[in-house]
């Protein structure tokens, strides 16, 4: 985790959760799957006036209910209590009661309407004979309220059919307004400003398309009693405006880096006029070369402080705008620009900016093989090696030169606040001549074009070598556990990772995504024994857009050889 001295933001404990429980309470239609909704009291110190589902904190008397509850048995303790808590809200709020009579009978309307909704509910229900009918409620999802928010909880998302022949009626306190509504169109009602939601009911509502009847929801969650999803988003601004994003969303990783502890600060907006703080020591410049295999742009950054200098990675294209503001971002202090490979959006920039710094710090890097491109060529002024240190630190500038330390080790070393030492690592694939880095003091990997955010890297035979990228990869997760680094700062695309195994998670993502598209393409080699690399573009990469198949292609070729090289 990157030191608590390094981050832009003070740390402030959040709120406490408080366990709660939802019901989402559907129904057939003949136009369709309809979900059961209420609004919120104007007055209500959570989400006034928001449309929501019933649901609410889990008491004390709901873990004294088990034996009043029918129960699955491969349903936990802690999950019974979770379904009799929905069964309780859904009840004292709307007046609809999942119970049932021993012969298997739902409770009627008039069973429903002689319960007292403020009295001691599990005595109530067994007074009538009544069953809490939790196994017919599935979970759907985990949603833990955004570490910014000053009333938080830790809500499970369940599921159920209605019962038959009962009428919702809103308690007139908390709950007003109880509506049967489908879920895009609730959704599209929102759009309009007519139905206001927060931000967990939108996307629960949304991960309910294609989800036509009550029986295909209950049955996708009945795979498994785990949450289809567990999210606690993360706030960050865009445009000026709070966007909300979920684990699995480009921006999530970044908003972890910069602001763990929640605070909405960090604006996300792609822009090239200066440089973005990620962390005190940490600064990202893009470059405005968006495109298609850039994204938005090719990031630079500078690793360092105004004590200790700084370093350049990736100064990317010979844009001499975004070199100099490259350069005033560091103050002109820049003492090494490493280049983490040396494609044309990458390294083309560092003689360039090394000419604007009066001390003409070395260009550091590997030099291109015999096999890359011409455009691609690329001579440091010192070769990397394999494991090196780079060390900025304020004793090592004593004497008016940076500290270039090598060690073939990957071992444990002491850290300091004042010190900022980058690992080199070796990691042919995209290029052969790619290398990675890592922030040891703060657990963060550079990892230039071998991993990106939102998209996979392109592999490019003679040069890419599809055997060495997934080599490379195995060893880049290992180095997040032998090194516990928790962030990824790659060359396109925001930071990824997060507090727990994020990057790790990102990477075997990453690997078992090349390893499914290397299947389809030995299948498609198979199917086609005489086919052409065309003949099997068409099969492996139907998914991607046609505009992308010459780069595709690329990889195929890289898949093929590889495939090819394993072959007895």
């Amino acid at each position: 985790m990157p030191r608590p001295s390094q981050l832009l933001h003070p740390a402030r404990a959040p709120v406490a959760t408080r366990a709660a429980a939802t019901v989402l309470l559907l129904r057939d239609t003949p136009d369709g799957l309809e979900v059961l909704m209420t609004r919120r009291s104007n007055t209500a110190s959570f989400v006034p006036g928001a449309y929501v589902f019933p649901g609410g904190c889990i008491d004390a008397a709901d873990g004294c209910c088990h034996a009043l509850a029918q129960r699955r048995a491969t349903q936990s303790a802690p999950a019974l209590t979770q379904a009799i808590a929905a069964i309780r809200e859904s009840f004292e709020e709307l007046g609809v009661l999942l119970a049932r009579h021993a012969d298997g009978s739902w409770a009627t309307q008039a069973e429903v309407d002689a319960l007292d909704r403020q009295g001691n509910f599990g005595a109530q229900c067994a007074a009538r004979g009544l069953t809490l009918a939790a196994s017919d409620m599935h979970v759907l999802a985990r949603w833990i309220t955004g570490l910014d928010l000053p009333k938080r909880f830790d809500a499970t998302f369940l599921v159920a059919g209605v019962p038959p022949g009962q009428t919702p009626v809103a308690d007139q306190t908390e709950q007003f307004e109880p509506v049967w509504v489908r879920p895009n169109d609730a959704l599209a009602r929102h759009q309009a400003g007519s139905f206001f939601m927060i931000y967990p009911t939108i996307v629960t509502l949304e991960r309910l398309h294609g989800l036509a009847t009550v029986d295909a929801v209950l049955q996708a969650c009945a795979v498994s009693e785990e949450p289809l999803w567990c999210s606690c988003p993360r706030t960050g601004l865009l445009a000026g405006r709070e966007a909300r994003y979920m684990e699995h969303e480009s921006a999530y990783g970044e908003l972890a880096l910069v602001c763990p502890h929640g605070q909405i600060a960090h604006p996300l907006d792609w822009q090239y006029e200066q440089a973005v703080p990620l962390l005190k020591n940490l600064q990202r410049l893009t470059a405005p070369n968006p495109g298609a295999m850039t994204g938005p742009g090719t990031n630079s950054y500078l690793v360092g402080d105004p004590g200790t200098g700084f370093i350049a990675i990736d100064p990317g294209p010979a844009d001499e705008e975004h070199l100099e503001k490259l350069w005033r971002a560091a103050g002109g202090d820049i003492r090494m620009i490493v280049c983490t490979h040396s494609h044309p959006d990458h390294a083309p920039g560092a003689k360039p900016l090394q000419a604007m710094c009066a001390n003409k710090p070395p260009i550091l890097g590997l030099p291109s093989a015999a096999t890359a491109r011409a455009h691609s060529a690329f001579v440091p002024d010192r070769v990397l090696q394999d494991g090196e240190l780079l060390v900025l630190g304020r004793t090592a500038f004593a004497a008016g030169a940076p500290l270039l330390q090598g060690s073939g080790a990957f071992g444990a070393r002491r850290m300091s606040d004042t010190t900022h030492t980058l690992q080199v690592i070796h990691t042919p694939g995209h290029a052969a001549n790619h290398l990675c880095l890592l922030l040891l003091e703060d657990g963060l990997l550079f990892s230039g074009d071998h991993i990106l955010n939102g998209s996979t890297t392109v592999v490019d035979p003679p040069d890419g070598d599809m055997c060495d990228y997934l080599n490379s990869l195995d060893l880049l997760h290992d180095a997040c556990t032998t090194h516990r680094l928790k962030f990824i700062l790659p060359a396109h695309g925001y930071a990824i990772g997060g507090p727990d195994d994020e990057a790790q998670a990102a990477i075997a993502r990453l690997k078992a995504h090349r390893l499914q598209r290397e299947a389809k393409v030995m299948a498609a080699m198979q199917a086609q024994p005489d086919g052409t690399l065309d003949d099997w573009l068409t099969q492996v990469y139907a998914d991607v857009p046609q505009r992308m198949w010459p780069v595709a292609k690329r990889s195929l070729m890289a898949h093929v050889a590889r495939i090819t090289a394993l072959m007895p």
